[in-house]
C-alpha cells in the first residue's frame, strides 16, 4: 500500500507516521508513506493557500490551484496505483469506524487531504474526493488529526504489519461486540486478584467467559452495537 498525506503544516504528522506500528509496517511490508508539503505547490511568492469566499461571509476558504496541483503531481508518479481513494477527513463525512477502516486497508493507493480554514473550495471536492470522512461530531482546527487517526486505525489491520494478526482480530467493535477485560502479572495486587477461571488453562472455558463479559460490557455501554450483534448471530443460526 501507498499513502500519500497532503498537508500545510507537515510537522504535525511526521512524528507519529514514523513510530510504533506505522513505522513497523514501512519496514516489515514495504508500506509507503509520503508526506506532502501544500505550500510547496502555492503559486504565490507568499505561498498563500487561502483566500476570502465568494459571495462574503466569515472565514477563509482554501484555494483550489495548490491543491490541484498537488493531487496532480502525485497521480503522475510512476508508484501510484490505478486504484485510489482520495480522502478529506470532514466533520461533514461519513462517520469513520472499525468495519470503514477495514475496508480502506484493502485498498492499494490512499490520499489525504488535510484540510484548515473554514472551508476547502468545493470544485476539489467535485474533481478529486471520493471519501469524506468523520472521526466524530466534533470541529478540530484541521485535518492532520484526523489523518493520523485513521491512518493508524487501518494500518494495524494490513497483513503483516502486526507481529500476530489475531491481535487485531479480537479487539473492540470487532463482530459487533466490544473487547473483554485483560490481566496479567502479578496474580494479585492488594486484595485485587485475577479471575480464577483465567488461571484454570481451561481454553475453552476462558474463551466462553471472556465472549460472556464482551456481550456483557458492549449490553451496558453500546446497545446499538449489542443490538447488531444480536441480529447477527440471528441470520447466523
Amino acid at each position: 500500500m501507498r499513502i500519500d498525506v497532503i498537508t500545510a503544516f507537515p510537522k504535525m504528522i511526521e512524528a507519529p507516521l514514523n513510530e510504533s506500528i506505522i513505522k513497523q509496517a514501512q519496514k516489515k511490508i514495504g508500506l509507503q508513506i509520503k508526506i506532502w508539503d501544500l505550500r510547496m505547490f502555492a503559486t504565490d511568492k507568499h505561498r498563500t493557500l487561502d483566500d476570502t469566499p465568494y459571495g462574503g461571509g466569515p472565514g477563509m476558504v482554501m484555494k483550489a490551484e495548490p491543491i490541484f496541483k498537488a493531487l496532480e503531481k502525485i497521480a503522475s508518479e510512476p508508484e501510484g496505483r490505478e486504484n485510489t481513494r482520495v480522502i478529506f477527513p470532514t466533520p461533514q463525512g461519513e462517520i469513520f469506524n472499525q468495519n470503514y477502516a477495514e475496508k480502506l486497508s484493502e485498498c492499494d493507493h490512499l490520499i489525504f487531504l488535510c484540510g484548515h480554514y473554514k472551508a476547502v473550495d468545493q470544485r476539489v471536492m467535485d474533481k478529486w474526493i471520493t471519501d469524506e470522512i468523520s472521526v466524530g461530531d466534533y470541529v478540530l482546527s484541521g485535518g492532520e488529526i484526523p489523518t493520523l487517526l485513521i491512518i493508524d486505525a487501518l494500518v494495524r489491520l494490513i497483513p503483516g504489519a502486526m507481529s500476530d494478526i489475531n491481535s487485531a482480530k479480537t479487539d473492540s467493535f470487532q463482530g459487533h461486540l466490544l473487547d473483554c477485560p485483560y490481566y496479567t502479572r502479578p496474580e494479585k495486587i492488594g486484595d485485587q486478584r485475577v479471575p480464577e477461571i483465567l488461571l484454570t488453562g481451561d481454553h475453552k472455558k476462558i474463551e466462553e467467559w471472556r465472549l460472556g463479559k464482551k456481550i456483557e460490557k458492549t449490553k451496558i455501554r453500546r446497545p446499538d452495537l449489542y443490538q447488531k450483534y444480536i441480529e447477527s448471530q440471528e441470520i447466523n443460526k
